[in-house]
């Protein structure tokens, strides 16, 4: 949970700093696009396009689901924190951009991170759950395991 309002918090950092005007916005940005901005930008948009699927899907993974399995609460911290480091780093990271390049698409990148971060919310509940701890995933993996058996 700490790491989540953490990388809110930083994200919201630099938003206050270049709005109140403590650094002027735009610092990098120009007239016209230059090349490197071009490339930054690329490569902002398919590190997005790549890395949120990844992080909303990480559990998925059959490696990772095993290790949830087998080492609950201390998996789940190690993997829980790799995701929200995943999205949080993106959307600070775009956030920057956008406010050193002055550039929409980078708003965009993190805007459409934050609306993934209620999906990776660390409640109480859904952290039990992903953790192998509950009586309902205990019921879905028991089906999940005889389904595999009957095929």
């Amino acid at each position: 949970m700490t790491i989540f309002w953490l990388g809110v918090a930083a994200t919201l950092l630099p938003v206050f700093i270049f709005e109140t005007e403590l650094y002027e916005p735009g610092l990098l940005a120009s007239g016209e696009p230059t090349p490197s901005e071009i490339i930054i930008t690329y490569m902002a948009e398919l590190a997005t396009i790549a890395l949120i699927p990844v992080s909303l899907r990480l559990f998925k993974f059959q490696h990772i689901a095993n290790d949830l399995r087998r080492r609950h609460e201390a998996a789940l911290l190690h993997w829980g924190a790799l995701r929200l480091i995943l999205l949080e780093g993106l959307m600070l990271v775009n956030t920057l951009l956008y406010y050193l390049f002055m550039n929409t698409s980078f708003a965009y990148l993190a805007i459409m991170t934050a609306l993934c971060l209620p999906f990776v919310y660390p409640s109480e509940g859904k952290c039990l759950y992903e953790a192998c701890l509950t009586e309902e995933y205990t019921q879905e993996q028991t089906e999940y395991e005889r389904e595999e058996v009957g095929q």
